[in-house]
């Protein structure tokens, strides 16, 4: 399932519509939660579907920021750490059960039945994936490439050759991306676009052929543009 962000009706119609049920597994690519208008309503069907949650760069901001407010008030920090009025509204409002749902989100799940990886961001291509930095994996859009003596900047998917299927978010600017070897669910769904998931059967490999894997995604439109990015947020 790609980035939520907060969307939790839309989340609601998606399974439905994949007819998602008991015994099924789901599995999210990161950022539940900030800037649409049910991050804990969320959580909530992340809880009851039983899903497993890749952690994304929100979620990691709202750790940080707990982390950190809580060495502040053990006298451990000299100061409280910055957040924005965004995240903090969040914080502040999350339960015990979500912070614990947060905290044991790992940073990639590996699915070897599937011979695939999910990540939120993305990787370094070359580097292996338990070799990756934290910050790579939850923050990568682009990585440096050399042609023709000169330097240039591509989407990290464009550069990578597998062997591995990474399946990722993160980046909403390019939309839905269809690499070789790596497959983008972003597709902007808290700006007014859709929430995308893809659809695998039991023991299903990720096809190649763009063609093929198109149909294995399903999506469902956003009521609205929930966040825009013209108004300032801090």
């Amino acid at each position: 399932m790609g980035d939520v962000h907060g969307c939790a009706r839309e989340l609601e119609r998606l399974l439905d519509r994949v007819a998602f049920v008991a015994g099924d597994r789901l599995v999210f690519v990161g950022d539940l939660v900030a800037r649409g208008p049910d991050s804990r309503g969320v959580l909530d069907i992340a809880r009851r579907t039983g899903a497993i949650i890749v952690r994304g760069n929100h979620e990691d901001r709202l750790l940080s920021w707990r982390r950190a407010r809580e060495a502040w008030m053990h006298g451990y920090a000299p100061e409280k750490v910055p957040i924005g009025r965004m995240h903090k509204a969040i914080a502040l409002g999350l339960r015990p059960v979500d912070w614990t749902l947060l905290e044991t989100a790992p940073l990639h799940v590996e699915m070897p039945e599937h011979a695939l990886a999910v990540v939120h961001a993305g990787i370094v291509p070359g580097v292996p994936l338990a070799e990756q930095r934290p910050s790579t994996l939850m923050r990568i859009r682009t990585v440096r490439v050399s042609a023709g003596g000169a330097h240039h900047d591509v989407l990290w998917g464009v550069a990578y050759g597998g062997p591995l299927h990474i399946v990722f978010g993160h980046n909403a600017q390019p939309g839905l991306q269809l690499h070789p070897f790596a497959t983008g669910l972003d597709t902007a769904c808290v700006y007014g676009g859709a929430l995308t998931a893809m659809v695998l059967a039991e023991g299903q490999k990720i096809p190649r052929s763009r063609a093929a894997r198109r149909r294995l995604l399903v999506a469902e439109p956003a009521e609205r543009i929930h966040y825009d990015f013209t108004r300032k947020v801090a």
